[in-house]
């Protein structure tokens, strides 16, 4: 019998891996394969060293050879939309750019090819810029306020045709990249247009819908997937998550662009003002003021310049570090995250609608600054500031099913009360110490002025350019107080947001968890217990602290993720003290997943049983397949054999960043087939793989590729491990026949060198039929419903055959509950269990099909 090699934890040695000398070897070879890229870089290089790596070209080269409205309609110059890709405008650009063309732009040639790259980077980069002074040109000759506003600026932007080749070679990309390269891609550009809004902003839009446009022509007729314009690609949770958190952070990154570059010529760019603390300086007003000019305005900017110091900064830099800790939050699964992001995003809609719309309706004085407001852009700029804050906030409301770890009910308590306390506090401060402070305003103030005065201490003082400041500090005592009390709170806001962010209520705290593995290293027979650490799980631990308990709190129903983990002496009493603590809290306790010998323990206490699923086990010690029931097993390892596909026996934490991603992209192709969302609950995803514990079979080939993945959760016993449960298992779509059937056998041929391990489990296809009827009524019903309405999209019934090919024992495995009267609402918290995300329009499907 012929058998794939085996790598041990990490720990052999490689000799082809790169070392000293072969370093050199690997970059030629990486550059070889990246011929445009690499020859691109050092054409960038050369004319940056050749005309001013720090201030850039010369102002005569980019009259000659940069692009836009003037230069190719007023002076003719036609070739520069081409020649202005090869200039950047200083030494920190250069390095951006540089860095952008050996990863995104070789990252592209990569996928597409070297004759594909030329071909997109051309395109892009002059159809990019062509359309977008064609539509400039348009736009001055009908008076369009943008177009006439930036007709006199010149572009240099190599990132254009770097933007559009990359979405150009999304269409050749596997689906999970394929998803980030268009939603990144075009998110980065779409925050560019909206906050700095240069030319050459647009026309790195329009690259990369060319780009788009080129791809797909490019993959050609036969390999283009044929879908109706309705279809989804679904994401998985972990992937949706990831992009959602990559906007939030790219929506705070944008008024960044405004408030440190001069470029304020995009729609959302008033709402960036309102971030900023950026006023006029005495010496640009004063010479305005000192020719006549006596205005309103006037007095209005020589009372800002008075504003200075660290206290406005924070208070316009922190709510932006804040969104960006709500995006970190929301990659990770956090719901308070998700929360604080659409609460932020919401309050910078209402702060611009009513700043830049129900301000001035409302009567109260103010200072307009638009001078060109009879213009209709005007409205639309001012609308796209309220509508896009607003949308994000409104998107990620409608995604909160992809952020189920909830921050512990203490702790988002104890922020709510911090945050307004402390705003209360701050603002009573600021009334009582401004009134004893009085005359050290100017001009004096009232009681009822602070009062008035008190929401403006807590915003972004670049509100202040819109309304007319009543009065000002007058020393350093006064200014103290003024610009403090608003720094103060964001700085209670920002540390608040990271340690609510790090208390996590699903799932156990710190301790907890290191209790848990404890007992699982001492007691954890089960081949299901390592499941109780994931994420998601509540623990409930015995007075002795010697048992401990998984559950989920579902709809009133707190549902064990597996049996109880500690010394069987105290299963009945740890039992009965977790069903009176559950029945303390109104919930019913089901005791899910337990094996045979766990059956005296419930009916001693009087509860029903009913069968749930059979579990498969192998045992390695007799492991051998000879024989004709073992045939489809040999010629699936022969068959890896004769592709020079090899097994891997390794650790998430082990891999490379390339084999990494290329789990993530086969999770993602999985999840994407499916028309219902993930499974949860006993089936572990994507982030139960990065845990030290688990261990990963992988199926790769001489080129590295990864062509399947499966997860072996551990079972130790007096902290040696005896058994590994099959867990994560996913192959890509062209991957060789019986490459999964190859892992397996080849897991139970490593499993035989290693007489401590007692078992390798397959683990429980769920919603799967059992050997024989269910009893147990209504319950019994929606579960075997449920499992035939999932079966044409998750398989369970052909899991179950595939695990049959190994010739398993089955080992029955049951629930158990106090009441039947509780089944229907048992068999819908288990619905929802597997189903999280699970609308209550489709749970009532569910149901009415148990009666058809």
């Amino acid at each position: 019998m012929t058998t794939g090699s085996l790598k041990s934890d990490a720990t052999t040695s490689d000799p082809g891996r790169p070392g000293s000398g072969s370093a050199l070897r690997s970059s030629i070879r990486w550059a070889r394969q990246r011929p445009f890229a690499v020859g691109y870089a050092a054409a960038l290089l050369a004319v940056g060293l050749a005309t001013g790596v720090i201030s850039g070209p010369a102002r005569s080269i980019r009259l000659l050879l940069g692009t836009g409205y003037e230069s190719v309609i007023d002076h003719g110059h036609w070739w520069s939309p081409l020649t202005s890709v090869f200039f950047v405008d200083n030494g920190a650009e250069l390095l951006l750019a540089l860095a952008g063309t050996l990863i995104v732009l070789g990252f592209a040639e990569r996928l597409m090819g070297t004759c594909r790259t030329a071909i997109a980077f051309l395109v892009t980069a002059i159809l990019g810029a062509t359309i977008g002074i064609g539509a400039q040109f348009l736009g001055v000759a009908g008076g369009e306020m943008w177009s006439r506003g930036v007709s006199e600026l010149w572009a240099m932007d190599p990132f254009t045709p770097i933007f559009g080749s990359a979405l150009a070679a999304s269409f050749f990309a596997g689906p999970l990249w394929r998803r980030r390269i268009r939603v990144l891609g075009v998110s980065t550009v779409l925050v560019l247009v909206l906050y700095s809004g240069q030319p050459s902003d647009l026309y790195r839009l329009l690259a990369v819908l060319v780009g788009l446009g080129v791809g797909w022509f490019g993959v050609g007729w036969r390999s283009r997937p044929i879908r109706p314009l309705s279809a989804w690609r679904r994401s998985s949770d972990h992937e949706s998550r990831t992009l959602l958190a990559a906007i939030v952070g790219m929506v705070a990154v944008g008024p960044v662009i405004t408030i440190f570059s001069g470029a304020r010529y995009g729609p959302l760019a008033p709402l960036g003002l309102l971030l900023t603390q950026d006023v006029p300086t005495a010496g640009e007003v004063v010479d305005r003021c000192l020719l006549g000019d006596i205005t309103r305005q006037c007095v209005q900017e020589l009372s800002l310049e008075r504003i200075g110091g660290a206290g406005p900064v924070l208070v316009s830099l922190l709510p932006l570090l804040t969104l960006v800790v709500a995006a970190f939050g929301l990659a990770r699964g956090r719901r308070f995250a998700a929360w604080l992001a659409i609460t932020l995003n919401a309050g910078l809609a209402l702060l611009a609608a009513w700043y830049y719309g129900l301000l001035p309706i409302s009567g109260q004085p103010y200072v307009w600054q638009w001078q060109s407001g009879r213009y209709w852009e005007v409205t639309l700029i001012l609308g796209v500031s309220v509508l896009v804050p607003l949308l994000v906030a409104v998107v990620i409301l409608a995604n909160l099913r992809h952020f189920p770890v909830a921050t512990r009910t203490g702790q988002w308590h104890r922020f709510l009360l911090v945050t307004v306390g402390s705003f209360t506090g701050l603002a009573a401060a600021y009334v009582g110490l401004g009134w004893l402070l009085r005359t050290h305003f100017r001009p004096g103030v009232t009681l009822f002025d602070l009062i008035a005065d008190v929401p403006e201490r807590f915003i972004p003082v670049g509100f202040l350019r819109l309304e007319r400041v009543s009065f000002l500090p007058n020393d350093a005592l006064a200014t103290t107080l003024y610009d403090s009390v608003g720094a103060v709170f964001w700085i209670i806001v920002f540390v608040g947001a990271i340690v609510a962010l790090r208390s996590v209520a699903v799932g156990p705290s710190v301790d907890a968890s290191a209790r848990l593995r404890t007992l699982l290293s001492t007691f954890g027979d089960g081949s299901l217990g390592f499941m109780a650490t994931w994420r998601g799980n509540s623990l409930w631990f015995s007075a002795s602290g010697r048992t401990a308990i998984a559950y989920r709190v579902v709809n009133g129903i707190a549902i064990t993720t597996s049996e109880p983990i500690g010394p069987r002496s105290e299963a009945a009493e740890a039992v009965a003290f977790f069903a009176r603590m559950c029945d303390d809290h109104g919930w019913v306790p089901v005791f899910y997943s337990l094996h045979d010998s766990w059956k005296s323990v419930f009916v001693a206490m009087g509860w029903p049983t009913m069968q749930v699923g059979e579990e498969t086990l192998l045992r390695p010690s007799t492991w051998s397949t000879t024989g004709r029931k073992w045939q489809d097993i040999r010629s699936s390892i022969n068959r890896a054999d004769r592709a020079g596909v090899r097994a891997e026996w390794t650790t998430y934490r082990s891999l490379s960043f390339t084999a990494a991603a290329q789990i993530a992209e086969i999770s993602e192709q999985w999840v994407q087939e499916k028309e219902l969302p993930e499974l949860g609950f006993t089936l572990g995803g994507l982030d139960e793989l990065h845990d030290p514990e688990v261990r990963l079979m992988l199926a790769v080939d001489s080129a590295e590729r990864v062509h399947a993945v499966t997860s072996w959760l551990p079972t130790r016993r007096d902290g040696e491990i005896i058994g590994w449960t099959l867990d994560f298992m996913r192959r890509r779509p062209d991957s060789i026949n019986g490459v999964m059937e190859f892992l397996i056998a080849q897991t139970a041929e490593r499993m035989q060198e290693r007489p401590e391990v007692e078992f390798l489990s397959l683990s429980v296809a769920p919603l799967a039929p059992v050997s024989g009827p269910r009893q147990g009524g209504i319950a019994a019903g929606l579960l075997d419903y449920l499992g035939r309405t999932l079966e044409p999209v998750y398989g369970f019934r052909s899991l179950l055959l595939f695990k049959n090919k190994f010739q398993p024992e089955f080992a029955p495995v049951f629930m158990s509950f106090p009441d039947p009267v509780a089944l229907p609402e048992i068999g819908l918290a288990l619905a929802r269990a597997y189903l999280p995300s699970l609308s209550v329009r489709e749970v009532v499907t569910l149901a009415r099909g148990l009666s058809q």
